[in-house]
C-alpha cells in the first residue's frame, strides 16, 4: 500500500501556517513526511511569487532539492490546469521539462488531458489518471491508451461522504467492466471527505494519500500541525505492515 503525502496542492500561500511553498520548504516537509511513514510525495511546484507553475525552470530545481532531501522516494508532480490554465501552453511546458518526475498526475476531465498523457508516456514518465467522476473514467477507457497509465487516482469531488463513496463505487465499476480492475488504484477525498475516504481506501486495500492539499484538519476536526502530523495520523489508521 502506497502512502503518498500531498504537500501543498493549489492552496494559496498562508492557507495554513506550515503550507510549504518554496522549494526549500517543500524539501524540508518531504523529509518530515517520509520520516513519519510516507512512501511517496506529490507536489504542485511554485514559482518565486508562490504561484503554481509548470515552467521547466521551476520544476527542475524543485525535483533536484526533493531528490537530495528524500533520495529514492518517488516524486509525483501535478499537470492540473490550476497550475497552467491554457491547455496548449501546458503541453508546451511539459514538453520542455528537462528534469522529469517519477510520475505525473493528469486529470482526465480537463481539456487536453489525453494529449498530455500521451506526451508523458512518450517521455517514459509514468502517468497517474485523475478520475473525479464516471465521465472521467469513461474518457480513460475510450482513450485507447489506458495501458500507458501506471495507476488511477479515484478522487470524487462530492462534498459529502456518502456521495463521494457512491461516486467512487461507480468509477470502480466502469474500470472493472473495461478490464482495468488490476490497474493500481488510489482513493482519496478532500476536506470533509478526506479522512472517511482514507479509511475506505484502507478497508479496500487501496493506496492512500493525505496532506495539506486534501485537508487542513485532523480526524477530530482540529487544525493539524502540518503534513507530517497528517501522515502520522494516517499511518496509525493502517493495518500493521
Amino acid at each position: 500500500m502506497r502512502i503518498v503525502a500531498c504537500l501543498n496542492g493549489d492552496r494559496l500561500p498562508g492557507a495554513h501556517p506550515t503550507l510549504p511553498v518554496s522549494a526549500e520548504q517543500v524539501a524540508a516537509d518531504a523529509e518530515a513526511v517520509v520520516a513519519a511513514g510516507a512512501t511517496g510525495i506529490h507536489v504542485h511546484p511554485r514559482d518565486g511569487r508562490g504561484e503554481q507553475s509548470l515552467e521547466p525552470q521551476v520544476v527542475a530545481p524543485l525535483l533536484e532539492r526533493l531528490r537530495a532531501a528524500v533520495p529514492g522516494v518517488p516524486i509525483s508532480v501535478t499537470t492540473a490546469l490550476t497550475a497552467e490554465p491554457d491547455p496548449w501552453r501546458r503541453f508546451d511546458l511539459v514538453q520542455r521539462w528537462g528534469a522529469l518526475p517519477d510520475s505525473a498526475t493528469v486529470n482526465l476531465h480537463e481539456p487536453g488531458a489525453i494529449e498530455v498523457a500521451r506526451l508523458l508516456a512518450d517521455r517514459r514518465v509514468p502517468v497517474e489518471a485523475g478520475l473525479r467522476d464516471v465521465n472521467a473514467a469513461r474518457i480513460l477507457v475510450a482513450s485507447g491508451i489506458a495501458e500507458e497509465f501506471s495507476s488511477v487516482l479515484v478522487e470524487p469531488e462530492e462534498p459529502e461522504v456518502r456521495g463521494a463513496l457512491d461516486q467512487a463505487a461507480r468509477i470502480g465499476a466502469v474500470l472493472e467492466r473495461a478490464g482495468l480492475a488490476d490497474l493500481p488504484r488510489m482513493l482519496h477525498g478532500a476536506e470533509e471527505t478526506a479522512w472517511p475516504l482514507l479509511d475506505a481506501a484502507v478497508a479496500e486495500g487501496l493506496d492512500v494519500r493525505i496532506g495539506l492539499e486534501d485537508t487542513l484538519r485532523s480526524p477530530d476536526g482540529a487544525e493539524t500541525d502540518g503534513n507530517a502530523a497528517l501522515v502520522t495520523l494516517a499511518v496509525a489508521r493502517l493495518p500493521e505492515r
